[in-house]
């Protein structure tokens, strides 16, 4: 009997619990009258009293724009920051001489707008010329210099080539190899841009980029450059233009003396 009446009696006690107004419960929750743990979250929908915090729906998620393929270009930093940061970065990843690397000023980070396209990135591919293995072909038209491998393939790489009125062909050799070459602009393009430089050292800011090969007794050189997104296009005075990254890699297959075919 007595069983029965307590249970009747705590059941009335859930009840008034229950039923109370929510400013009651949540006066009684402040006085930490429900202990916390479950019983409170179900009550009041907190879970204090010390005990664990129960788990909350976060809110829903962001939604963010689709990537356009623009790269975006990097905030212009003072000289010194980017002698520091950026430029000894750079100068660690080439190899470039300290003493340039380190104090030359960043380069506009417009020169870098798009990623380079598939087509002109390095890559291995089947090769079907004639042209033994070690050779350089340059296709102009198409805006690719192939180094021929054995068994009929070859690693092409995209290239900048000479615009209208500055285009050639014909057979080259490799006459002379220079890291990070300075540059002296001939005095045909100096008639034609009185505004360069006579004499320019090698460094990040050198249009020659990290590697020059020397093409024969000629003027044209297969270089490296500091705006990677003339890649693919007819922007030069006729030196065919590789990316710094492209450069280096074809400098350390190529010997002097390789052979230079330009299509």
């Amino acid at each position: 009997m007595r069983g029965s009446v307590r249970f009747g009696m705590g059941v009335a006690a859930a009840a008034l619990v229950l039923c109370s107004p929510v400013q009651a419960q949540q006066a009684r929750y402040a006085e930490g009258g429900y202990g916390g743990g479950l019983i409170e979250y179900l009550v009041t929908g907190q879970a204090g009293g010390g005990g664990r915090a129960w788990p909350r729906r976060s809110a829903a998620p962001q939604r963010v724009a689709a990537y356009s393929g623009d790269l975006i270009p990097a905030e212009p930093e003072p000289a010194q920051a980017y002698g520091q940061a950026s430029g000894q970065a750079y100068g660690q990843a080439y190899g470039a001489p300290p003493a340039v690397a380190y104090g030359a000023p960043q380069a506009d980070p417009s020169r870098i707008a798009r990623a380079v396209a598939p087509e002109y990135q390095r890559q291995e591919v089947a090769f079907a010329g004639r042209q033994k293995p070690g050779t350089i072909v340059i296709d102009t038209a198409a805006k690719h210099l192939y180094l021929v491998q054995g068994g009929q393939r070859a690693l092409r790489y995209g290239i900048g080539v000479g615009r209208p009125g500055f285009a050639w062909s014909g057979l080259k050799t490799v006459s002379r190899k220079a890291e990070w070459p300075d540059w002296t602009p001939p005095p045909e393009m100096l008639a034609r841009r009185p505004d360069l430089p006579r004499h320019m050292a090698g460094g990040p800011e050198n249009p020659l980029g990290a590697r020059a090969l020397y093409l024969g007794s000629s003027l044209y050189r297969i270089h490296g450059t500091n705006e990677p997104n003339t890649i693919g296009q007819s922007v030069s005075s006729g030196c065919i233009r590789m990316m710094n990254d492209d450069v280096i890699d074809l400098y350390d297959r190529v010997p002097v003396g390789a052979r230079v075919e330009v299509l």
